[in-house]
């Protein structure tokens, strides 16, 4: 049976724990046609959009990992009133699937983890996506936000944990998950900063440098985690088949089993070249 996700309504404000962070992946309904367009071919459009869909099954799965510590004592880099680490409890984040279009809630109920959240996209423009995605989620409750790409199935949980923790220092700042090709998979802050996504080049290798100046322009400290890259062309797929199949996969055992069954299926049923030339 499908799960049914809450929808959040950015004009009521939800139950939320004080000190949550919003690991909120963007997302489009995984329909063929319409996502992972530039990887057809190799992949037919079908493929696609079920390549699309083992992608965000991966991420959503280990942002559900770094955010489920409800109940484990961890320690903290927050410090009490004498200056000692505290330890906390409870959880630090929790997952949400930023959507569109609207009316596509049900495609996600097999895809994301039951204990996701569900929040509409709204705007026409990419920046003004993310925009209006943080605005929302502050507005339902949220202390910060980590606005995520569906593209980078290799990033760990560890890494998104990083974010979360990153985000309960005291004082203000922004945080940057960069990628190869010049643009970033994370984006998180305690408070929306609209500079950051203004004069932007989407879509270009000038993103993250563009971010970065946005950011000095303003004064936010930034703090940088550690690289990862999307995976939206051909090469960035044969790059992603020699890291999930090639002969050193053993070693990444573990990391996006989805997308690397997924893979692994089309190789076997059609051979390497189909998809992986040698």
């Amino acid at each position: 049976m499908k799960t049914i996700h809450h929808v959040l309504n950015p004009d009521t404000r939800a139950k939320i724990a004080d000190c949550v962070c919003a690991l909120a992946v963007m997302t489009k309904a995984p329909r063929a046609g319409q996502v992972k367009t530039r990887l057809v071919p190799p992949l037919t459009h079908d493929e696609a959009a079920e390549f699309n869909s083992s992608l965000l099954r991966d991420v959503s799965a280990a942002i559900l990992t770094a955010s489920c510590s409800s109940g484990v004592v961890r320690p903290s880099r927050i410090s009490d009133a004498r200056g000692a680490p505290r330890q906390t409890t409870g959880r630090i984040a929790r997952g949400v699937g930023v959507y569109t279009p609207r009316g596509a809630e049900a495609a996600y109920g097999d895809i994301l983890p039951e204990d996701f959240f569900l929040i509409p996209q709204r705007g026409d423009h990419f920046g003004d996506r993310l925009i209006f995605a943080a605005e929302d989620l502050f507005k339902v409750g949220f202390a910060s936000v980590c606005l995520i790409n569906s593209d980078s199935p290799t990033v760990p949980a560890e890494t998104f944990t990083q974010a979360a923790d990153l985000l309960r220092l005291p004082g203000d700042r922004i945080v940057l998950g960069p990628c190869d090709d010049g643009g970033y998979y994370l984006i998180g802050f305690k408070k929306l900063h609209r500079e950051i996504f203004e004069r932007i080049d989407w879509s270009t290798e000038h993103v993250l440098d563009q971010t970065l100046q946005r950011a000095a322009d303003i004064g936010a400290e930034v703090k940088l985690l550690p690289a990862g890259y999307d995976v939206d062309d051909r090469a960035t797929l044969e790059r992603l088949c020699s890291e999930l199949l090639g002969e050193n996969a053993s070693r990444n055992c573990g990391i996006a089993p989805n997308t690397q069954k997924f893979l692994a299926e089309i190789v076997s049923r059609e051979g390497r070249g189909r998809i992986w030339p040698v």
